[in-house]
């Protein structure tokens, strides 16, 4: 099967989350499992920069509205995946990350953006795609790629089946309602039964309305977002659309993420050693600037500094988790509020916190090493992936009980124990106290160490790979294959002279 995967992220040359990670390791995965990939991506300087023998494959002079003009550049990746790349540095050519300007704001043409992105996954997945490459599959990743399945609803013809996956609900792309005509959209787009939320325009709403499947990146999540409290405004819709719902645990990159072999990490260990855990803990606090005790448990946390990942609850009781006794290193990035208060916190207990803003990939892996307690007290997490790299490391994690955290952590209790399951400490009630709690009952476990032993190798020996996850998303992608060829006879052709080759 070939299958075009478009995503406004892609690690490591541009993420914000773990969208950009799960853009490279799942198509990496699916090319594995012998189907053929292509990732559909803007050409952001990081990429151009990594790829300067990318050739143009094709030219969309007038892709719509009043969008840009852009080329497709097409480069291989070293692991086998076909890259294609929308060169338009009017667009993608500028400071900042994917969606924010240096000083953390939206840019202004956002709507553009992600607009062409839509618009050209859209005409590469149509009848008047100007490549030879024809995809049996669509495959859409979140809000900025939204309009795709709009687009090609309304141009007609015949065209890939899409499906839109949903990373994080929260965010959905909604913009004034008078952007319509320069997304190069029709007024009839303008609808309940399409782009239209709240007299707004939603790329998010547009791909959960016109895609044919909806996958989100969990299956605790799946069942979240028919909700109110998780469906922020589109439970409705997607409650309607349930049989076209699934959801699929994102995996990890187990190769990169392999205590037994990290270049990041000073000291190697796998389960069944664990001493060398020990050493990298040790140089954590070496690197941080955190005393060496040997007897006060190190509690880690890789996350952006944000209230939905719970980080409020956590400065809350940072107080109380200095007399527990326990140290703190954190790396992260967002709220502004939130960072001068942790980092006061910090200023506050020199020696037993450690905050650090920013982003670190060296430093990210050698806080999974060097923690014994990793802490993710989010609010609502569609998968998370720390909690995945926590218990590959021998990190037993603390987690709210939500999307893909309870799919991936089973709380230590005398059931789970006893039949081998536990591997960390969940709960269920979003307050600073309840946080305090469970951070308590897992401190009592780390002072048990034939207890915490079982709870490291019971995380360690799971797999987190993404072989399963592939096969889900083949099984997916065979249905909609299947469909389309039986629907192949009576969709005609619809000219659009929007793309031309190159």
């Amino acid at each position: 099967m070939k299958i075009l995967f478009a995503t406004p992220e892609l690690a490591p040359w541009m993420k914000s989350g773990g969208l950009g990670e799960i853009s490279w390791s799942l198509p990496a995965a699916l090319h594995e499992a012998g189907m053929d990939v292509c990732i559909l991506a803007p050409a952001y300087a990081p990429l151009l920069a990594a790829f300067p023998d990318a050739r143009q494959v094709a030219e969309f002079a007038h892709p719509g509205g009043s969008l840009l003009s852009a080329r497709l550049l097409e480069a291989k990746a070293d692991n086998g995946v076909r890259l294609l790349l929308i060169d338009c540095p009017g667009y993608y050519v500028r400071a900042g990350s994917a969606y924010l300007d240096g000083a953390g704001n939206d840019f202004s043409d956002n709507h553009l953006r992600f607009g062409l992105l839509s618009r050209i996954a859209a005409l590469l997945a149509g009848s008047a795609s100007p490549l030879r490459w024809h995809p049996d599959v669509l495959h859409c990743n979140d809000w900025p790629c939204g309009l795709a399945p709009a687009y090609l609803h309304f141009m007609g013809g015949a065209a890939a089946p899409t499906v839109m996956s949903i990373h994080n609900l929260a965010f959905q792309g909604i913009f004034q309602a008078d952007r319509l005509e320069a997304l190069g959209l029709p007024p009839a787009a303008f609808a309940i039964d399409g782009v239209e939320f709240w007299d707004k325009l939603s790329f998010m709403k547009a791909g959960l309305h016109y895609a044919q499947r909806i996958i989100t990146v969990s299956p605790r999540y799946a069942e979240e977002i028919q909700t109110e409290e998780f469906g922020y405004g589109f439970a409705g819709l997607l409650r309607w659309r349930r049989e076209d719902l699934t959801g699929i645990l994102n995996g990890i990159d187990m190769r990169a993420w392999d205590p037994a072999t990290d270049l990041y990490l000073p000291r190697h260990y796998e389960f069944a050693h664990l001493k060398g855990k020990d050493a990298n803990k040790t140089a954590l606090r070496q690197r941080l600037g955190l005393e060496p005790a040997t007897s006060c448990p190190l509690l880690g946390v890789v996350s952006r500094i944000t209230h939905q990942k719970g980080l409020d609850l956590l400065a809350d009781i940072g107080e109380e988790i200095a007399l527990l006794p326990a140290q703190l290193a954190l790396l992260g990035s967002g709220d502004k509020h939130l960072e001068a208060a942790l980092t006061e916190l910090a200023g506050r207990h020199p020696g037993r916190f450690s905050v650090t803003l920013g982003y670190d990939e060296g430093l990210a892996h050698q806080i999974e090493a060097g923690s014994d307690i990793f802490l993710m007290p989010s609010r609502f997490e569609p998968c998370g992936l720390n909690q995945m790299y926590s218990l590959r490391y021998g990190t037993p994690p603390v987690v709210r009980a939500t999307g893909g955290l309870a799919d991936t952590v089973v709380d230590c209790n005398e059931e789970t124990l006893a039949d081998g399951t536990a591997n960390g400490f969940a709960f269920t009630e979003p307050s600073a106290q309840v946080l305090l709690e469970t951070i308590r009952r897992a401190l009592s476990a780390w002072h048990d160490k034939a207890l915490w032993r079982k709870l490291q190798r019971n995380g360690m020996l799971l797999d987190f790979g993404w072989a399963k996850a592939a096969e889900a998303y083949r099984m997916i992608y065979a249905g909609l294959a299947k469909r389309k060829k039986a629907d192949r006879a009576h969709s005609p052709a619809a000219p659009d002279k929007a793309g031309t080759a190159a």
